[in-house]
């Protein structure tokens, strides 16, 4: 499947103040471009370890590729924390395993694994999981592939072990067909590429000065491709904090991915994204809650790959997030409105997002302004508040801030952050 992938102009996320902030705290829950390559250097790394150490794996893994947020590039950090990362990625295996049951499978992929650079190695009910000790998880599914069907349609392996049971079974899946899927309805956006390549390099720049150390080359293989890839993260980043102290399962990230893709429109600023896609989650959970169904969501290149199979688990479960993404528009709603007041903003932001990357994201741009104030190149509103300068990757003559800034490093819209 190789789809022509568009490339527009699209709208840059940094144009109005609150697409500003909300890009911005996009930024500071996004996998870093020092950090995307090296995960896949680990993967690469993990692939190599078990066809040179493995008798069961040598000449056996047709395909080692990543699926899901790192295949999209929507990476964020995992569920409520600011600093763990999960890396999905698919190993394909050969003939040898055809005959195989799924709890085998599953047990020859733990067996190979352990022990491997010293590291925590966890066999999951569909995957084995590698921890390294910078907080980044690496999530290897091993698939055999579905022969006569579209490229590496494919099943998953489903045993809780570690013994074979009848409950085990193998679980269709074509990660691959869908990220092509997803690829081809969100096309390339230039203004959303330059906006996050710039931050990358500031940050990066940043980061050097502070460290005091030789330059390192600049990584160029990720980058931040649209809004709705945007939307995708601070809708992922939302659920996290949501579900961070709840029981149970969360929705998938595939489910959000999809919904994302089916919501994507060239002209939609960032805000107009998020609740889009959220308004269309609530009125599809609606439905199926109003004839006592469940939410049923299927990969559109393969219907029988169901990302709605775990969760939700009742209509209770899906109507509790209906509920959560109802709360987010009324809050956007307001900040578009102007009827919600700049500290008010900045808790509400907070409880939606999470303190730390708030914080983050409110700090940078009010060191943005500075520079901009110390040079002389802000412009102001007819009534007195600042505009950020085009360094910072803002548009001046559409993004306005509510009110003067102060001089200070923790300032934004005019008010201390505590």
């Amino acid at each position: 499947m190789n789809h022509h992938i568009r490339t527009i102009d699209g709208i840059d996320p940094f144009s109005n103040r609150v697409d500003a902030i909300l890009a911005e705290i996009a930024f500071s829950v996004q996998l870093p471009p020092s950090l995307h390559d090296k995960a896949v250097g680990r993967y690469d790394a993990v692939r190599k370890h078990l066809e040179a150490t493995s008798s069961s794996f040598c000449g056996q893994i047709e395909h080692f590729y990543p699926q899901g947020s790192m295949a999209i590039d929507a990476t964020i950090s995992n569920r409520g924390t600011d600093d763990e990362y999960d890396l999905d990625i698919v190993a394909q295996l050969g003939d040898e395993f055809l005959s195989k049951s799924p709890n085998y499978i599953l047990t020859e992929l733990e067996k190979a694994l352990i022990g491997y650079r010293g590291l925590t190695v966890v066999r999951q009910t569909r995957c084995v999981t590698i921890y390294y000790a910078d907080n980044m998880h690496l999530d290897i599914s091993p698939s055999l592939r579905d022969w006569g069907t579209p490229e590496r349609q494919s099943v998953i392996m489903h045993a809780r072990g570690p013994k074979t049971s009848d409950e085990d079974f193998e679980v269709p899946m074509d990660a691959y067909g869908f990220v092509e899927w997803y690829k081809e309805k969100t096309p390339i956006e230039r203004r959303v590429v330059e906006a996050f390549s710039s931050r990358w390099q500031i940050a990066q720049d940043r980061a050097r000065a502070d460290a005091d150390v030789d330059p390192v080359p600049v990584q160029t293989q990720f980058v931040v491709k649209n809004t709705a890839t945007l939307a995708l993260q601070l809708l992922k980043r939302y659920r996290n904090i949501r579900y961070a102290n709840r029981s149970g399962r969360m929705p998938p990230s595939v489910l959000l991915s999809y919904y994302c893709a089916m919501a994507a429109s060239s002209g939609s600023s960032l805000t107009e994204m998020l609740l889009r896609v959220s308004r269309n989650i609530i009125a599809d959970i609606s439905n199926a809650s109003l004839y006592g169904r469940l939410l049923h969501v299927s990969n559109p290149v393969y219907a029988d790959d169901v990302f709605t199979d775990r969760w939700p688990e009742n209509v209770g479960q899906q109507d509790r997030f209906a509920s959560d993404l109802k709360e987010l528009i009324r809050g956007l709603e307001a900040a578009l409105s102007g009827d919600m007041l700049a500290t008010r903003l900045q808790d509400w932001l907070r409880e939606m997002f999470g303190d730390r990357v708030v914080t983050q994201a409110v700090d940078h741009m009010a060191r943005e302004v500075q520079a901009a104030a110390a040079v002389g190149s802000q412009g102001y509103t007819k009534r007195g508040g600042i505009l950020v300068p085009a360094a910072a990757g803002i548009t001046p003559a559409a993004t306005t801030y509510a009110s003067p800034v102060r001089a200070s490093p923790h300032t934004y819209f005019g008010d201390r952050i505590v």
